[in-house]
């Protein structure tokens, strides 16, 4: 891996290609993934295997009744509802029984009827074109004139949903949402794929939203990379630090494009957030370890490293946390 960080700002595309510069991905296609399916598998505990999050009942009177406080609520894996300044935000929205082929192992936190009810007017975020981040069955649910902000490569793409404000966000980039809001698109190490699309052909992203009184990191799905660093020197104060914790076993297979539970730390570290929220443990099961061994992991690293437990944040599915009075 370069340590330039140079490199997170260089050209990231060729062709019809998006690549990483500082770290391209070295293709193992069909191949490896044939490996990882009949490789040996670690083993997990019972518990391990059994424990998942609660999912808290009456998510949307709860919201209903909440007033105008900025918020961010979990519906589950990478979605999240987040208020602010009376602004409603969806990330990588996926209400499906399924991603592709993985089946859910809990439900999302309201139906899709109650979210049109509460936030009649979205704002959706798109990390990247996996089927567990872009689900076209929830996408196409959503209003006609839902405002979705999606990586280069994938505007029409999803305006071949319905959806007819699209824009396409390049990292680096910031975008004024109104409302004293400003979105910025960031570098992540991943790679994007569907069925019957050639690897790479949209790019995938982290973001931040920016308001007077908070930052909010949505990390979408990552590796371990410089970008960290580079995102907490040029952007200090972010509050709250969104952070995928999911498909990291085996290591030798998922180590460039998800991190295991100490890089999850170590990339918080060099972003100086303020909290950690651990997403996308507990719904779908897409790696080896089990869907909520993540939370029980991140509980170990959290003693081991001696780190201040008040600074993570391990919710529930429906659990709402308002950010007023919270720092």
């Amino acid at each position: 891996m370069s340590r330039d960080p140079v490199l997170l700002h260089a050209p990231h595309k060729e062709g019809d290609r998006y690549f990483n510069p500082w770290l391209p991905m070295e293709e193992r296609g069909l191949k490896g993934l044939i490996q990882w399916r009949l490789s040996r598998k670690a083993r997990y505990s019972s518990d391990e295997k059994a424990y998942l999050p609660h999912v808290l009942p009456d998510m949307k009177k709860r919201i209903q009744e909440s007033g105008q406080d900025d918020f961010i609520a979990w519906i589950g894996h990478a979605t999240f509802l987040i208020r602010l300044n009376g602004q409603y935000w969806l990330t990588d929205p996926i209400f499906s029984e399924r991603a592709l082929l993985p089946k859910r192992k809990t439900p999302p936190a309201l139906p899709l009827d109650d979210l049109k009810d509460i936030a009649p007017r979205l704002n959706v975020l798109i990390s990247h074109n996996h089927y567990d981040h872009l689900d076209k069955k929830t996408l196409r649910s959503l209003p006609f004139s839902t405002r979705v902000f999606v990586p280069p490569g994938l505007g029409d793409y999803v305006k071949g949903m319905g959806k007819s404000v699209v824009t396409e966000i390049d990292w680096w980039q910031t975008i004024d949402c109104g409302n004293s809001i400003r979105l910025v698109s960031l570098p992540a190490q991943h790679w994007s794929r569907r069925l019957g699309q050639p690897v790479n052909t949209s790019l995938w992203a982290s973001y931040l939203l920016i308001t007077p009184s908070a930052t909010i990191y949505f990390g979408g799905d990552s590796g371990y990379f410089i970008g960290y660093k580079e995102i907490g020197k040029r952007y200090p104060g972010i509050d709250y630090a969104l952070m995928p914790t999911t498909a990291y076993h085996p290591r030798w297979f998922m180590h460039y494009a998800h991190m295991d539970i100490d890089e999850c730390l170590d990339a918080f570290r060099d972003l100086e957030a303020s909290y950690f929220i651990p997403m996308q443990w507990g719904t779908f099961e897409l790696g080896d370890e089990p869907a909520g061994y993540p939370a029980i992991d991140l509980k170990k690293k959290i003693a081991s490293r001696q780190l201040d437990p008040s600074r993570f944040i391990i919710m529930d599915i429906g659990q709402i946390l308002f950010l007023k009075g919270h720092r």
